[in-house]
């Protein structure tokens, strides 16, 4: 009598992402090693044999989420005794903070930092055979670690990450802290990923650095960021490049040149000002004025006619006063951005911010911050309201999530356009006549 087999089903795994986009990346990186050792994908946690949680600590309520969904899984541990929990991510990077969720939340197996994160597979391996958690969480930065396997979220666009940390230290901010200082990829490298992609069929890259504009400086022989732009878009078969993010100090005539005269480069450009008074800029240790940050403005303005600028604004800084506020205000209108990620001020543990005296009320910040979206909603509408009419590309991304029935894609500039099109266009460039604006999205049809 033949023995019967009886096929074990994949173990599944489910990841829940906080932050920015080098964040999404660092999730991809996880899915694909992951994948690499025989784990799918499970559509919701609850069916999930290993939950990941990738931290993000820029601010407050980002970390509230985490401790709010962790205290969640302890019922499903409690359930599954055999389910893993891992936390991940800049978070864990805190001073004491891997120390103080083991202690708050002891159902938690392993817990590890950005640094040593290509290292996953190794921890799940201790955490399976050694029955007990893992915390692992470098202090300094590895060197940079290529051929980690990565799982892509699109079949159409990708990140491509072309340096690692920052050297600012932006009084506000902890990402020096927890990122590490500025590391940069080898050009060969960053070409070889990218013609890969192009290989498998994606048609648009992002390029991700906590600022772009200080790519190649601790290169050996040196290379600049504009130079890298130009080699990208070399590559054949590669249909758009995007990059984010650019410091305004370092923005140089170069970088906006290779803009202007690369055909696969995007006529949009994310440069955050943080603020529009230069009292509060030097606060910042942002190194430029408001003055500086304006000419910049019409410099790119001026040299790439048809580009799209979107920002970051933080309203409440200590010591922010009415007329500071007023300053912003007056930039932003004067800019006229096509969108802007505007934030309240979220005091950060580690940071010269949280020890400035002068913190701001929480009703005047809400108030300043509503009276700054007002006038960027208003900005983002009427930029767009100049798209009716106009026929422009569309990479097509998929059924659009609002509708169906329809198709979703982005333009160069990066507006969302939602429109009625061939299914079949999917991962493709086309043409789309734009019949309506709204105030965060274009409303077109496929010609």
């Amino acid at each position: 009598m033949k023995e019967l087999q009886i096929k074990k089903k994949n173990k599944q795994f489910f990841i829940e992402t906080w932050g920015c986009q080098m964040n999404e990346e660092d999730s991809e990186k996880l899915s694909g090693m992951l994948k690499k050792q025989g784990y799918t994908k499970a559509l919701v946690r609850e069916y999930a044999d290993l939950i990941i949680f990738n931290t993000c600590c820029v601010r407050e309520n980002a970390e509230l989420k985490v401790y709010g969904n962790l205290g969640a899984l302890k019922k499903l541990k409690e359930k599954n005794p055999e389910l893993i929990i891992a936390v991940c991510g800049c978070m864990m990077q805190q001073k004491d903070m891997a120390e103080a969720i083991i202690k708050r939340f002891p159902f938690v197996d392993i817990l590890f930092g950005t640094h040593n994160a290509y290292k996953f597979p190794e921890y799940l391996n201790r955490v399976k055979q050694e029955a007990k958690s893992v915390i692992e969480v470098q202090d300094k930065e590895d060197g940079i670690v290529e051929g980690v396997p990565i799982d892509r979220e699109s079949d159409v666009k990708a990140f491509v990450t072309i340096m690692y940390g920052c050297n600012n230290f932006c009084t506000y901010c902890i990402v020096p802290y927890v990122r590490g200082r500025e590391r940069s990829r080898k050009p060969e490298d960053i070409e070889k990923e990218i013609e890969d992609l192009v290989s498998k069929g994606y048609k648009e890259i992002t390029l991700l650095g906590q600022n772009v504009n200080s790519y190649g400086k601790d290169l050996e022989p040196k290379v600049t960021f504009a130079e890298l732009l130009r080699r990208i878009n070399k590559i054949e078969n590669l249909e758009r490049v995007r990059f984010m993010t650019s410091h305004p100090k370092d923005l140089t005539d170069d970088v906006i040149e290779a803009i202007s005269e690369c055909d696969k480069l995007c006529e949009y450009i994310h440069l955050p000002v943080q603020s529009g008074s230069t009292n509060l800029l030097k606060k910042m240790n942002r190194n430029y004025t408001k003055e500086q940050y304006l000419d910049l403005i019409y410099k790119i303005k001026k040299a790439i006619p048809d580009v799209a600028i979107s920002t970051d604004i933080i309203v409440g800084f200590p010591g922010e006063t009415e007329e500071d506020f007023e300053e912003t205000l007056s930039l932003a209108k004067e800019v006229q951005y096509d969108s802007a990620f505007t934030f309240i001020y979220s005091r950060r543990k580690g940071t010269p911010a949280d020890e400035m005296e002068d913190q701001i009320d929480d009703t005047v910040k809400h108030d300043r911050f509503n009276r700054l979206v007002e006038v960027i909603n208003a900005s983002s509408a009427q930029k767009n309201k100049e798209y009716e009419g106009k026929i422009i590309d569309v990479l097509v991304e998929g059924l659009s999530k609002n509708d169906e029935a329809k198709l979703m894609g982005r333009s160069r500039t990066g507006k969302l356009v939602n429109f009625t099109g061939d299914k079949g266009s999917i991962g493709k460039l086309v043409n789309v006549k734009i019949t309506k604006a709204n105030s965060f999205s274009l409303v077109g049809e496929q010609i």
